[in-house]
């Protein structure tokens, strides 16, 4: 239990810090930071593994994890974006 919500934590504090740096409109709710932020780490982890940076089951560092989810913030904006028909 206490790793589930370990990672809601540190999920919200990675997509809150992605939104910050990243410039422009962001009209995520808290669920959608918390997911993001989840899903940067994921894939910062994943993309760690895949060049060799990190072990099978190790988790990305803070700064991966932010940079993963800024990626993941501008994928999504931009599907958003063509979707809304801007």
């Amino acid at each position: 239990m206490f790793s589930l919500l370990g990672t809601l934590i540190v999920g919200l504090i990675v997509g809150l810090i992605a939104r910050a740096i990243k410039p422009g409109d962001d009209s995520l709710g808290w669920i959608m930071t918390i997911l993001l932020g989840i899903a940067g780490a994921f894939l910062a982890s994943y993309i760690g593994v895949a060049l060799g940076w990190y072990q099978q089951g190790d988790a990305a560092g803070w700064i991966a994890s932010v940079l993963g989810a800024i990626v993941l913030l501008v994928i999504y904006q931009f599907v958003r974006g063509k979707t809304s028909g801007r």
